[in-house]
């Protein structure tokens, strides 16, 4: 039987805030958004008509990130058919999805001058490729403008339709994400439309293509340690490199609510418990999300 190290206990609720949430311990506070570069990001991103996943999800690096002079683009609109219970980006019927967009997100990552874009999407599920088309334009536009920026996709579930795969991850990206977000057990409160098989195959698959594979899983949502280091497992056996880790925070009082904050020590344990289950690199930590630090995942 494996003996864990000494780790602190996570934090117990210090009451609930003004949406009735959990407080968050002190080492989730984040500075506001101010400087210099967070106004050019911002100015950049309103001129473009360009969605974020930084603002639809609510992601709290968005000051450090955008402070830096980087963001993540969310492409083919910011509606989603699925209806995940931990995220913050709308949930509909998405309008057609622009065929400029490509054009308009390679001139805005051209303009930052930003040395790694990352690009994620909404699921477009009604969609017969899923929006592969699109994916496939975006990275391509990128690099024609951009040539020596290295990208980072992180792509949806495609539904077992592996051509549309094909189609997302052979535009010449470094590096391709697809977050599996929790564990096994809790998949079907945590993404009811998804399958955790499905998403493990999708990881293998671009392995199999010859990609840097990543994923995300988020901690606080009631896992289990055994469950995680199964997750960790599965995804060693499925071909995964790049494994990010972070505190589930939950945006709306309509959302999954949070079960626990994972301490700081415990995230440290998880990074080394990943790394000697095989996964090559591990971001882990409360405030890490899939793209926080993304550019330092080109290389592994």
């Amino acid at each position: 039987m494996m003996t864990l190290p000494v780790i602190q206990p996570n934090a117990k609720p210090e009451g609930l805030n003004a949406l009735g949430q959990p407080r968050k311990p002190n080492w989730l506070r984040v500075k506001l958004p101010v400087g210099k570069e967070y106004t050019k990001v911002r100015s950049i991103v309103d001129e473009y008509k360009l969605h974020t996943i930084c603002e639809s999800g609510n992601c709290p690096n968005m000051g450090e990130c955008w402070g830096a002079g980087t963001a993540t683009f969310m492409i083919l609109g910011n509606v989603c058919t699925r209806s995940c219970s931990f995220c913050a980006v709308a949930t509909g019927r998405p309008n057609e999805y622009d065929v400029d967009e490509p054009r308009r997100v390679a001139e805005a990552i051209q303009l930052m001058g930003v040395k790694h874009a990352v690009i994620t999407s909404v699921n477009r599920d009604e969609l017969k490729d899923r929006g592969a088309a699109i994916w496939h334009e975006t990275v391509k536009q990128v690099k024609l403008l951009s040539p020596t920026t290295t990208i980072e996709t992180l792509i949806p579930d495609v539904k077992g339709t592996w051509d549309a795969l094909i189609t997302m991850i052979s535009p010449g990206q470094e590096v391709v994400s697809h977050n599996m977000e929790t564990v096994k057990e809790l998949y079907r409160r945590v993404r009811p439309q998804a399958k955790y098989e499905r998403s493990l195959e999708q990881i293998r698959r671009t392995k199999e293509y010859g990609k840097r594979t990543k994923t995300g899983i988020m901690l606080g949502l009631g896992e289990t340690r055994e469950q995680v280091y199964q997750a960790m497992d599965d995804l060693a056996a499925n071909g995964c490199d790049i494994l990010t880790l972070g505190q589930y925070l939950q945006p709306t009082k309509l959302h999954i609510e949070v079960a626990e904050f994972i301490h700081p020590d415990l995230f440290e344990h998880y990074r080394v418990e990943g790394l000697r289950r095989g996964i090559k690199y591990v971001e882990s930590g409360p405030l890490v999300r899939s793209s926080y630090h993304a550019e330092r995942h080109v290389n592994v």
